[in-house]
């Protein structure tokens, strides 16, 4: 309904133009009303077009251009023929424009004209915004797939990233590399930092924090480097070291310890000999 108002406004305002313009090639008193007029309607259709005052910046000044264009060549037109000679091929020119401005105006419809470049402008934005969400979306899950992959290789390095090494956590920015059951009651463990090049540092409270956590005593955490390696790693050593000076050593437990010892050793203490082992209840996360 409001699409037919306005086409019917247009055409009005045309034939009423073109009026005016042929009157002016008799008469100069239609010149400077009708000059006001024209500019007056062009200022009234475009308050009334909120469509085009709130287009894109993009195109927002072309739109405008466009749909104020017809009035604007009405009115230096009216003053045009005030200042045109007289004479029979000055009118008969004159004439032939304005029958020009008529036809061009009424085939053109600048107004509609102007809304259909709003539009194609909005409809171009909305699809960029779209697309860009699109890739951002892309590219956040393969950015997230590919931190899983790394962060969470193991059970044990998910539950150290979810649980130990969380901002609040008793390592933050640190990150499970390797983990041995060395017995049953000892487990060691390689860590590093979450950043390549940064030294693998922990909180001064680590052990206690862990202690905590882990309902282990806290003389049996120990932290401390990784021979052979940078401070890029540290081994973290839960539980009491196995021992080979148990009083009683169950049968088929003998040698076992310095077996599993040499295991980790082999990794991560290359040179250093099991001397004793004790064996300690560990909480089930880091079995």
């Amino acid at each position: 309904m409001l699409a037919r108002v306005r086409a019917t406004a247009g055409r009005v305002a045309t034939v009423a133009g073109s009026v005016v313009l042929t009157g002016g090639l008799a008469t100069d008193s239609l010149t400077v009303p009708g000059a006001l007029a024209a500019l007056a309607t062009a200022g009234v259709g475009l308050v009334t077009n909120l469509k085009i005052l709130r287009a894109p910046d993009s195109v927002k000044t072309t739109a405008i251009g466009v749909y104020a264009a017809p009035h604007v060549v009405c009115a230096v037109t009216l003053v045009g023929e005030r200042l045109a000679p007289d004479g029979a091929v000055s009118v008969l020119v004159q004439a032939v424009f304005v029958a020009v401005w008529t036809g061009a105006t009424w085939l053109v419809r600048p107004a509609e004209a102007a809304r259909e470049l709003v539009d194609e402008a909005m409809g171009q934005e909305i699809a960029e915004a779209n697309e860009k969400d699109t890739e951002a979306g892309t590219q956040e899950n393969t950015e997230t797939a590919v931190v899983e992959s790394v962060v969470y290789a193991s059970p044990q390095a998910r539950w150290w990233a979810e649980e130990i090494a969380v901002e609040d956590g008793p390592a933050p920015g640190t990150v499970l590399l390797d983990y041995q059951q060395v017995s049953g009651k000892c487990v060691a463990a390689i860590i590093g930092s979450a950043r390549q090049g940064r030294p693998a540092a922990v909180p001064e409270d680590f052990a206690a924090r862990m202690s905590a956590y882990l309902d282990v005593p806290e003389t049996l955490i120990e932290v401390g480097p990784v021979p052979g390696r940078g401070a890029g790693v540290r081994l973290l050593v839960v539980g009491e070291r196995p021992t080979t000076a148990d009083p009683e050593p169950e049968a088929g437990t003998a040698g076992r310890d310095e077996e599993l010892w040499a295991e980790i050793a082999a990794a991560a203490m290359p040179g250093v000999e099991l001397l004793e082992a004790t064996t300690y209840e560990m909480r089930k996360e880091l079995t």
